[in-house]
């Protein structure tokens, strides 16, 4: 029996390695982390992430070919390939703080495989990492390893999209596989082969050297960043000329060279991935002396930034230029549906800049709980990745905020509403209800365009929708960023 072992039991380890190990019998798979916290939740009825259709593959596979554990050196040790999918932040100190990946975890687990390994691994880099940090690994793996163990190192970047992952890895676009051009490094490129090919077609598993495989997931993740800045900056320009972005943007999508997906336009992008991995392209840019490569990257970031102050400057000015003691009610905090993942999420750059306006802030999210929605607006920009994300919360949380558990105790007194999840409850909640126990005039800002605004307008509500036509109201007090 081929053994697997992946070290990090996160948003993408857990559900990669449980997939492999429902379609993979005659594969033991052991997903291994240090935080007892979060095996003990991945061990129960209530795991630690939200995903539709994890929790019935993890049923049925755990404790048949499926185990999760925080004895990490045992199952490294016997396992014949281990993924490492441990975290890789962006350095908030020293040399490229702000932009450079940190891979102090990666450097740690590489010298743990080294330590307690004592037999030839496949070693496959599943964490987002800047181009040749395989050379590094491999370099550490080699020189700290005394029983002459023989390493192959393998890339092997995660494609997922939260909320729909286990769709994706059922039936993946691709699978990338990067390896060294040597005998030893296409024979480890094949046995990781062998493991998807159980399930995905051979035509979908690509196998490219390590440096094109480690770099294809930052492309792949700027190029989808770069489309959604693109329709947000169009956005923008359609509420200055009354056209309507939807429109725009379906148009645009017809066209065979273009497409339809992620030309949506919103209060902006959000996820562990796009502005981390955007800033280490800018990175590797810059140290490769491409200074004009790196400016055009971060004007993505730039766009998206842009889009969140414009949406919470639209909020303050609409209101007569103040929110604040105002109630705003924020409907969804996650920074997309179907997942409970707040990282880099839109709304917490909104609800910061209203409580720099002094708003008193009443949220609701279905899948995000307190706790977290505390932490996060306590947090400076970059940590929710490090250790200071897993301590636990002041007992007071943030002032002016209340996480309450239903829209309608959300919006209850409430000045104005802001939507920044599109979860799909929201398009069906009883808007004569909300509107008749808000303040009035009564504000509806749609950070995601999920509901129908003409028809809120007919119930008397004043409404904004990012890209669309503006009411006389929003005209008569413009937004100044």
């Amino acid at each position: 029996m081929v053994k697997i072992c992946c070290i990090g039991a996160g948003y993408v380890g857990g559900p990669t390695m449980a997939v492999i190990a429902l379609k993979c019998a005659s594969v033991e798979v052991a997903v291994v982390d240090i935080s007892v916290p979060r095996i003990t939740a991945w061990n129960s009825d209530h795991l630690p992430i939200y995903e539709p259709g994890l929790w019935d593959i993890v049923k049925e596979c755990r404790g048949r070919n499926l185990f999760f554990s925080t004895d990490v050196e045992k199952h490294v040790c016997e396992a014949d390939i281990v993924f490492v999918s441990v975290n890789t932040p962006t350095k908030t100190r020293g040399l490229g703080a702000g932009k450079a990946a940190d891979l102090t975890y990666w450097e740690s687990a590489a010298r743990m495989i080294a330590d307690v390994s004592k037999s030839d691994k496949i070693v496959v880099e599943k964490s987002t990492v800047p181009v040749k940090t395989a050379e590094a690994i491999e370099r550490i793996l080699t020189h700290n390893s005394n029983n002459g163990i023989n390493f192959q190192i393998l890339s092997n970047p995660e494609f997922l999209a939260e909320g729909t992952a286990i769709e994706d890895l059922f039936m993946p676009d691709r699978v990338l596989i990067g390896g060294r051009e040597t005998p030893g490094g296409q024979k480890a490129i094949q046995a990781l082969k062998d493991v998807y090919a159980q399930w995905v077609p051979e035509d979908c598993i690509i196998a490219t050297n390590l440096w094109s495989a480690e770099l294809s997931k930052l492309a792949a993740n700027a190029f989808l960043a770069q489309r959604i800045s693109s329709v947000n900056a169009m956005s923008s320009l359609c509420e200055a000329t009354g056209a309507n972005v939807s429109e725009v943007s379906y148009a645009v999508g017809k066209d065979s060279r273009i497409r339809p997906k992620f030309l949506n336009a919103s209060v902006g992008f959000g996820g562990s991935c796009f502005q981390k991995d955007i800033l280490n392209l800018v990175y590797i840019c810059e140290c490769n002396g491409l200074p004009e490569v790196a400016e055009y990257w971060k004007q993505v970031i730039k766009i998206n930034d842009y889009q969140k102050i414009r949406f919470v400057s639209r909020v303050v000015a609409s209101m007569f230029n103040t929110v604040s003691g105002k109630k705003v009610a924020i409907l969804g905090f996650a920074f997309k549906k179907d997942t409970g993942d707040t990282r880099e999420t839109p709304a917490i750059d909104v609800c910061k800049g209203l409580l720099g306006d002094k708003a008193k802030l009443s949220i609701y999210d279905p899948q995000v709980n307190e706790d977290q929605i505390q932490r996060d607006l306590a947090m400076n920009k970059f940590d929710w990745d490090h250790p200071l994300h897993l301590q636990p919360m002041s007992p007071t949380g943030v002032k002016q905020v209340s996480v309450v558990c239903d829209a309608y105790t959300a919006t209850k007194d409430a000045h104005a509403v802001c939507i920044l999840t599109e979860w799909d409850e929201f398009k069906s909640l009883d808007y004569n209800k909300m509107y008749d126990n808000m303040q009035k005039p009564a504000f509806i800002f749609d950070g995601r365009n999920v509901v129908d605004a003409d028809k809120l307008r007919e119930i008397g509500f004043i409404v904004y929708a990012i890209g669309k036509p503006l009411d006389a109201w929003l005209k008569d007090m413009p937004a100044v960023v």
